[in-house]
């Protein structure tokens, strides 16, 4: 059984890499009900994506997903960190700079050449850890898809 990467919080909250502990569920929910870029994202998508993923789940203090984030990273060169969310009910504590904190301390994603992220409205929090704007924009590509993820009344 692969050793987890765990780190407990002043405030008596766990995070953890195993994704056992997950409440995919919640995940889910507020990833296709909430979020700005995963409205509609079907659980099969989602259990997918974090299968493929070293994910960081933040429980609180009585066991309940109180965050979450994954990191799509091949461990050596690249990491690419999304989904990133603090449950309602948990924020305003800190606990998403405690949480990106704990990643870029994540053993496997030392030493890499590059490390990215999207972000709508969070640059602030980023940039507290050194993320950037792209240094080299022009040098960056992407092949735009429609909405993956439609409403089920626009299917």
């Amino acid at each position: 059984m692969p050793a987890f990467y765990t780190q407990t919080h002043p405030a008596g909250y766990t995070l953890s890499t195993d994704p056992g502990r997950l409440d995919v569920a919640a995940i889910h929910r507020w990833l296709s009900e909430e979020s700005y870029w995963a409205k509609h994202i079907q659980r099969a998508t989602v259990e997918r994506a974090i299968a493929n993923s070293l994910p960081f789940g933040l429980y609180a203090p009585d066991g309940r997903q109180a965050a979450f984030c994954r990191v799509v990273t091949d461990r050596a060169t690249f990491a690419w960190l999304c989904d990133v969310f603090v449950l309602p009910e948990y924020r305003d504590q800190g606990l998403s700079k405690w949480l990106v904190q704990q990643m870029l301390a994540h053993p496997d994603l030392q030493g890499l050449r590059r490390h990215l992220l999207a972000t709508f409205d969070a640059h602030t929090l980023y940039q507290k850890f050194g993320y950037t704007l792209l240094d080299r924009p022009d040098r960056w590509l992407e092949i735009k898809h429609p909405n993956p993820y439609p409403a089920p009344n626009e299917e």
